[in-house]
């Protein structure tokens, strides 16, 4: 049986931890890392702060090259535009071992939408 983009997202959801943007405050706030995963030109227009930019598309081959995520048992808070894709992501770093992983239900859209801070640095992207 084939399966839609839409349908591996949902397939992530079920085995991954989503927060919604206070529960993923609450983390940042205890420094957990925070993981931008939209492509480089997406990151450019605006992102959390504190955010490290590693690309969906690259993460698995990129993320044990980032000092920023070296360590597997650390807190990570992980976002794209409107979820889909840091599900996927959530789901493969777990794979790989990452401990304590969140998608950001919503997004960077949402977190904008309610009215959160963001920075726009490129020094962050890719």
């Amino acid at each position: 049986m084939s399966m839609t983009a839409m349908d591996l997202v949902a397939e992530a959801r079920q085995v991954i931890k989503e927060v919604d943007i206070d529960g993923a405050k609450g983390l940042m706030a205890n420094n957990a890392i925070v993981l931008d995963v939209r492509e480089p030109a997406e990151a450019a227009q605006g992102h959390l702060a504190g955010a490290v930019n590693i690309p969906r598309g690259v993460l698995e081959f990129k993320v044990n090259e980032h000092p920023a995520t070296q360590d597997r048992d650390a807190t990570y808070v992980v976002y794209c535009r409107t979820g889909g894709r840091s599900a996927l992501a959530c789901q493969n770093l777990q794979r790989m071992g990452f401990a304590n992983v969140h998608s950001l239900a919503g997004g960077f859209e949402g977190w904008v939408g309610a009215g959160q801070a963001v920075e726009k640095d490129p020094a962050i992207c890719g």
